[in-house]
């Protein structure tokens, strides 16, 4: 046999005559892309990733079909050569209409598996999902009951009806067996962190480190655990026995020890915490509420202080009398709704916006209209004063005028419009504040200062959760405080680290599908989604008992039956996302049209989605070379060019012989029904 000499890279190297650059290049360990070569055919040469530059000829050709020559000097890895295989990946992912991940999946902050755990409440398997859920997020059960649920938001089903109840999968997944799971976790490596703050954020922190081996001593300025999750966020949402229950688990962990009752910058500095531990995270939280800067407001009380004092005593107090809460959110709704349970008949709020730009949960509106509260909308507080051991509330009416920076409608003010109310207390929940102590870097908003990449503020000092981003959800202090664990065991390897460059084209992708084409994605059930069993409204109204139930695991099974389960079936084998996020490409780099997409779902077990389709012909030589019955084809011709059957025929192929057809797509277009 004939051997042909030539350099790959630098190397010389001799392999047979008539093997191709591609395989040439394996013998070295040198892996080329490639999405469109597959051994068991003849060579397609139609993505033209797998290029490499001919340094003689100084000429680019695909190395999956150019065959090695005497003398011939090829490169394929420089910038260069990589930068042209970036561009041809760019344009296939331009015209791409894929379902990477499901749209929930992307939404959810801590990226949580939802379809995953959907499925497997869905099947029964709590403990299994549970193990999905944890590898995300810390604090289940909390999160379970007061996570403002992104991923619903984003849900597929709200195209055809109402989105699937996902929190409720995590929810009752955690309260089946929490007090029996314990997570797989490294041994102990005597590294130890120091973590401010012992609420979601610096718990989440010494979750995640401890998983890796990492030990932690978590100091609090509160008598408890828990922070905003356990002086904050009321009772009737989140039964403090509950948390109790979700923060024991911490102890079991073992290597996370913590100390109460100690305050930074009053019990011990930064800089004694960092001579101490090998890196110190801060999670401190957003304590002090944001001021209305109106005249006469140390006559109001802070809502976010409210609420605390009134859970320092329990979840009790005395009736507050007639109460007005200026505030739109949720910390609005919380005092709101705390108020009609301590025994106020007569609740307010004023907000200075529409019921429509209200940024509090709907469900938390809707719920607080249904206790007794009244809404008062297009009002601004103007000053307060007290008389007679009454407050006297002056504002003015409003009316909405151009965009603000939020998007919002800028409130603006009407003449002549000011009028007194009277009340016993006057609440204001117009937001919270850091209140950063000596020896912590701050921005110009007054939150710790850090490198956004890495939540990295100099020195073995790093941060999470809302002293980092502002007031902000739980289950987003999680996601950031992950996101601080990953950086500190980077930071003790001497690294930066980096979150992992990922591609999910199908953000938005749903958008634009019609509730028709829906049905072919799965075999979903159209079950009108299941709602949620709340106690009676005498209780809500008079007790701080949970408000809302824990789905059971037949109405589960039921509820997980309307999911779409609508991510690629080729999710974690896809070569066009491999690729893609190997060299960094972007799907929204070229921007152009969309070939309207139109599953196939005609066979009774396989599904063809045209967007999904790179058109690189490997299915269409398969039915010729190997299955010999030649079915697919390639149909119209130019930009509209689209895989489909000859004649446009309905395939009856037995099932075995069309699963060739999917386990060699590169890029899942082909799948079989129901993964």
């Amino acid at each position: 046999m004939k051997m042909i000499n030539l350099k790959i890279n630098g190397t010389q190297i001799s392999v047979p005559e008539n093997t191709t650059i591609l395989n040439a290049a394996k013998t070295l360990g040198i892996e080329i892309p490639t999405l469109c070569f597959n051994e068991k055919i003849t060579h397609n040469t139609s993505c033209f990733v797998c290029v490499v530059k001919d340094l003689k000829t100084g000429k680019f050709t695909p190395s999956c079909a150019a065959r090695v020559a005497e003398g011939m000097e090829i490169d394929a890895g420089s910038d260069e050569v990589l930068d042209m295989r970036r561009t041809c990946l760019n344009l296939l992912l331009s015209e791409h209409r894929g379902d990477c991940e499901a749209p929930c999946t992307i939404a959810c902050p801590a990226h949580a598996m939802v379809e995953e755990y959907v499925r497997l409440g869905k099947e029964g398997k709590h403990l299994e999902g549970l193990k999905v859920i944890k590898e995300r997020i810390s604090l289940p059960m909390s999160i379970g009951r007061v996570c403002p649920r992104f991923c619903e938001k984003e849900c597929r089903r709200n195209v055809a009806d109402r989105p699937v109840a996902i929190n409720e999968f995590k929810r009752t997944a955690a309260d089946l067996h929490y007090g029996e799971y314990i997570e797989e976790m490294k041994p102990i490596n005597g590294k130890k962190v120091a973590i401010v703050g012992a609420g979601p954020a610096g718990l989440s922190v010494a979750y995640f480190l401890r998983l890796e081996g990492v030990a932690s001593e978590i100091f609090d300025m509160n008598p408890k655990a828990g922070g905003m999750l356990r002086y904050g966020i009321p009772e009737y949402r989140l039964p403090k026995d509950i948390l109790d229950l979700e923060i024991s688990h911490f102890n079991k962990m073992g290597g996370i020890n913590f100390h109460f009752s100690k305050k930074l910058g009053t019990d011990f500095t930064v800089e004694e915490l960092e001579k101490k531990y090998d890196a110190v995270a801060i999670c401190i939280g957003s304590w002090k509420s944001s001021s209305a800067q109106v005249k006469g407001e140390e006559f109001t009380e802070g809502g976010i202080q409210w609420l605390e004092n009134i859970a320092e005593n329990g979840w009790s107090g005395k009736n507050p009398g007639k109460v007005i809460v200026i505030g739109g959110g949720n910390t609005a709704m919380d005092c709101l709704r705390t108020s009609v349970r301590l025994g106020s008949s007569d609740v307010n709020c004023f907000y200075r916006r529409t019921e429509k730009e209200m940024p509090a949960e709907k469900i938390e509106i809707h719920e607080a209209k249904e206790e007794g509260v009244n809404f008062h909308f297009l009002v601004a507080p103007v000053s307060v004063r007290e008389e007679n051991g009454k407050k006297i509330l002056t504002c003015q009416k409003m009316e909405l005028g151009a965009p603000d920076a939020s998007g919002r409608r800028r409130p603006v003010p009407v003449e002549g419009s000011d009028f007194d109310t009277v009340a016993d207390l006057v609440i204001g929940a117009i937001g919270q504040k850091t209140d950063a102590p000596a020896g912590v870097p701050v921005n110009k908003w007054g939150d710790v200062a850090v490198n956004e990449k890495n939540c990295h503020a100099g020195g073995k000092l790093f941060a999470a959760g809302d002293c980092v981003s502002g007031p902000a959800t739980v289950v987003e202090a999680v996601a950031g405080a992950r996101r601080v664990a990953m950086s500190i065991l980077s930071f003790f390897e001497g690294r930066e680290y980096s979150e992992p460059y990922l591609i999910n084209v199908s953000r938005g992708h749903w958008n634009y599908l019609k509730k028709e084409d829906l049905v072919f994605v799965g075999k979903p059930e159209n079950y009108d989604r299941r709602e949620q069993q709340l106690i009676s409204i005498e209780e809500r109204k008079t007790t701080f008992k949970e408000v809302a139930k824990s789905f059971t695991v037949e109405e589960l099974a039921t509820e997980g039956k309307r999911c779409y389960e609508c991510s690629c079936t080729d999710k974690h084998d896809c070569k066009l996302k491999k690729y893609s996020e190997l060299l960094h490409c972007s799907p929204d780099l070229i921007k152009g049209e969309k070939i309207e997409i139109k599953y196939d779902a005609r066979h009774p077990e396989i599904i063809l989605d045209p967007g999904k389709c790179i058109k690189c012909g490997v299915c269409i030589k398969l039915s010729k070379e190997i299955v010999n019955n030649q079915i697919l084809t390639f149909k119209f011709r130019g930009f509209s060019t689209t895989i489909g059957t000859a004649l446009d025929a309905a395939v009856d192929s037995p099932l075995e012989e069309l699963k060739l057809y999917v386990e060699n797509c590169p890029t899942g277009a082909l799948a079989i029904k129901n993964k």
